[in-house]
């Protein structure tokens, strides 16, 4: 087995993870820097934006959502927001630098009457040239082979916690929902965007609990959300005690070495960080955040605060270059060959 091949295992034990949890700050920050530099530019961030196209009246019970139907937040229900609306933030998300576009739903799943409209939505925001992501709650196969079609790259569904304090945060839905929604997505082709939250009340045990489900999957999750709570009043989690922050700075750190080639996205909560927190996560590993005013339904950094602590780090967006079939690339590659040939033969009276 290479090195490479090492770092990319999916046969970690608790306790070792729990050790890496245990490590003393600097060499935990030092091993996740060495890691990051192997399998990416640690100087580049991948933008997301993220839209939230139906929101509230969700009936599942997460202790952390405002959009759950059994919370009094506030928070006003909303409809599937029309195709073309939805197309026009992703057109201002990807003139703001955004080069992944997200599209969340307030769903338990999605009902078959609004695939048409969702898929739609993906058509249309891929024709732009953007990666595309959704996350619309629990995937049947066919659900998730229908936008595959239509050209979803990411789905997005969290397992937020370990399975151990699974049930203190939901009840509607079950630990294993969550893994065969994320089988239904990675057998339709599709890439897989899964993490957790952090900061709900739950030990270093069930940090450790989460990045081990997430790293032990058959294939790493390319994307690996690490969100930090964000409290709202009327949630049961209003009144949650503050995480410290170098705990979160640690969930970062051991994310990057467990899933060296993922990447480690910077999500909800970052409104609460600091400059300061948040560069720190950035030499953990993070290389990728949500872009724009707001997270779905919570505060979000304003998108100009962001490119000016990225001008203080030296950290520059990533650039996305769609993946082309083997064919297309041929084909491209023949017509360069052809015009260099063509170009030998032309003569330039203006010389």
């Amino acid at each position: 087995m290479t090195a490479e091949q090492n770092l990319l295992r999916h046969n970690w034990t608790r306790a070792e993870v729990e050790a890496l949890f245990d490590l003393p700050f600097n060499d935990l920050m030092f091993r996740a820097q060495s890691v990051h530099r192997q399998f990416f530019d640690p100087n580049e961030v991948q933008v997301s934006t993220l839209c939230s196209i139906k929101t509230g009246a969700c009936p599942e019970d997460c202790a952390y959502c405002p959009q759950s139907s059994r919370y009094d937040t506030g928070l006003e229900r909303e409809k599937l927001m029309a195709v073309e609306k939805v197309l026009e933030e992703a057109r201002a998300a990807k003139d703001s630098g955004a080069t992944r576009f997200c599209m969340g739903a307030a769903w338990r799943s999605p009902h078959q009457r609004d695939m048409k409209y969702v898929l739609d939505m993906v058509k249309g925001v891929k024709s732009m040239g953007m990666e595309t992501c959704m996350t619309l709650g629990m995937l049947t196969a066919d659900q998730a082979l229908e936008l595959k079609g239509a050209g979803l790259d990411y789905y997005n569904h969290n397992l937020d916690t370990s399975p151990e304090y699974y049930d203190c945060i939901i009840t509607t839905r079950t630990y294993q929902d969550r893994l065969d929604t994320l089988e239904n997505v990675r057998a339709a082709g599709m890439k897989v965007c899964a993490g957790g939250i952090v900061g709900m009340g739950e030990e270093q045990k069930d940090r450790a609990g989460l990045l081990t489900q997430l790293a032990n999957m058959d294939q790493h999750p390319e994307s690996v959300p690490i969100n930090m709570l964000v409290r709202v009043a009327g949630t049961p989690l209003a009144e949650q005690a503050d995480l410290d922050p170098f705990d979160f700075i640690r969930t970062i750190a051991v994310a990057r070495i467990m899933m060296p080639a993922s990447h480690v996205r910077l999500s909800a909560g970052r409104e609460e960080m600091n400059d300061q927190m948040q560069s720190l996560a950035f030499l953990a590993g993070a290389n990728s955040i949500f872009y724009g005013e707001k997270l779905l339904t919570t505060p979000n950094p304003e998108a100009n605060e962001d490119m000016q602590l990225f001008k203080r780090l030296g950290i520059r967006p990533e650039s996305y270059h769609e993946e082309q079939p083997e064919e297309v690339l041929e084909e491209q590659l023949h017509e360069k060959i052809v015009q260099a040939q063509n170009d030998q033969y032309f003569y330039n009276a203006a010389n």
